[in-house]
């Protein structure tokens, strides 16, 4: 894994040496000629690719010799995958970009200055920290199309079988604690013999392995690292945090532990953390789901908003046309049409009842209660210009953590050693 995240940063910045990135953006193009915008997401589900492909029918209305073709490339390969293409011939024109990703792609130069396009769409709506991300002084080098918040999905029906509170039940009492959703979990694990929580995407012990940990860390007053590149991860505070949840997994026996297959959204477990693009997952459940705001702690809330931007890519092709299709998608028409699973970043979307109404799956009292409420007071992963690097490493560090027999201090020392380096880079 070291060895991938090295090689993304050498090709990324050979790439940029050679002068590849802004090759073809530079150019000026025939406005009649045919364009193929490709653009890369790493979204298969058929809902987001209708949705998507609707937007860009209406840029071709407008523009009609610009076509679009949605690319999907899986998350876990997301970053790898469009650094090959990037650095090769087939290189994609713009795409969706992960917040943790977002620092070093725009200081490597893979994504373009898009302000002057983003200007045509009302920039004035923009929650501005939303944007603080995408800036390099006067630039702006992506849009956010999604900052959707985690939030907790989980199964009413095996709440009602064990005969315990709900979380929203529990939030309204204000008592929806991360001790009492261990509780509630265990209870669950007892009284049916289904877990009672599953990591995101079951991918909580590698590669969501920050979105596990970060909520929990921040509710009990800390962070990863802090706003000068301190390591945080191994302070009292995070390792209380990290040992009720080491608890849970291998004390309570209440997680899906690493390895196991069971998944929520079949019934294997009655909550998860989960964002509203997920919802399109339930449609076949047979079972009734409900939502609610991630637990607190002695600190208070810890929400992680998950952010996407959308970017045009420097090296790719059509750099004009590209941006100037980032600028479109993100006007407030498509981010209002994008809210049904992206909640936006546009004040005049999240404010109104169209909002509320985007999801036609997910009531409006829910969409207020947990999803809106959830993005006033929620924040994104810690950034870092070596994020990728800093992920890839550590998880060998966190292997130590995923034991039994786990030493949850030795442990967090342990990837707080392996981190240090990286983040004084």
């Amino acid at each position: 894994m070291v060895g991938r995240v090295l090689w993304i940063v050498g090709v990324l910045a050979c790439v940029v040496a050679v002068g590849l990135f802004g090759a073809g953006a530079q150019e000026v193009e025939d406005p009649d000629a045919p364009v193929d915008l490709r653009f890369t997401v790493w979204t298969g589900a058929d809902s987001h690719l209708q949705l998507l492909n609707s937007i860009a029918e209406d840029y071709s209305q407008e523009n009609p010799n610009v076509s679009v073709e949605f690319a999907t490339i899986p998350f876990a390969d997301y970053v790898t995958n469009v650094t090959v293409q990037l650095a090769g011939a087939d290189k994609p024109d713009a795409g969706w970009l992960v917040e943790t990703n977002a620092p070093e792609f725009i200081q490597a130069g893979v994504a373009r200055d898009v302000r002057s396009e983003a200007e045509r769409y009302d920039m004035d709506d923009w929650f501005e920290p939303a944007l603080e991300l995408w800036r390099d002084g006067d630039r702006l080098y992506g849009l956010p199309f999604s900052t959707s918040p985690f939030l907790i999905l989980y199964n009413v029906d095996l709440f009602e079988e064990a005969g315990v509170p709900t979380p929203r039940e529990l939030s309204a009492r204000g008592e929806w604690t991360w001790e009492r959703f261990a509780e509630v979990s265990q209870a669950i694990r007892e009284e049916t013999g289904v877990y009672g929580f599953q990591t995101m995407d079951g991918q909580g012990f590698d590669i969501r392995v920050w979105h596990t940990l970060i909520p929990i860390m921040r509710s009990y007053g800390t962070d990863v690292w802090d706003e000068d590149n301190n390591v945080t991860l191994n302070t009292p505070e995070a390792v209380q945090a990290v040992q009720l949840f080491h608890d849970m997994v291998f004390q309570d026996e209440s997680v899906v532990p690493p390895g196991d297959r069971s998944d929520f959204y079949v019934g294997d477990a009655a909550m998860t953390v989960g964002q509203i693009s997920r919802v399109p997952q339930l449609e076949e459940a047979d079972f009734e789901w409900s939502m609610a705001v991630m637990p607190e702690g002695p600190a208070g809330r810890g929400d992680v908003i998950g952010q996407a931007g959308v970017v045009a890519y420097s090296a790719g092709e059509h750099g004009d046309i590209a941006a100037d299709f980032v600028g479109f998608m993100t006007n407030k028409e498509n981010v209002a049409r994008l809210a049904e699973f992206f909640p936006p970043a546009r004040k005049s979307v999240l404010e109104s009842e169209e909002f509320l109404a985007a999801n036609p799956d997910i009531p409006a009292e829910l969409m207020r209660e947990v999803v809106a409420d959830s993005i006033q007071v929620g924040r994104v992963l810690t950034p870092h210009v070596n994020f990728s690097e800093i992920d890839l490493e550590s998880r060998g560090a966190f292997d130590e953590l995923w034991r039994r027999d786990a030493d949850v201090q030795a442990a967090l020392d342990r990837v707080a050693e392996v981190i240090e380096p990286l983040l004084r880079q």
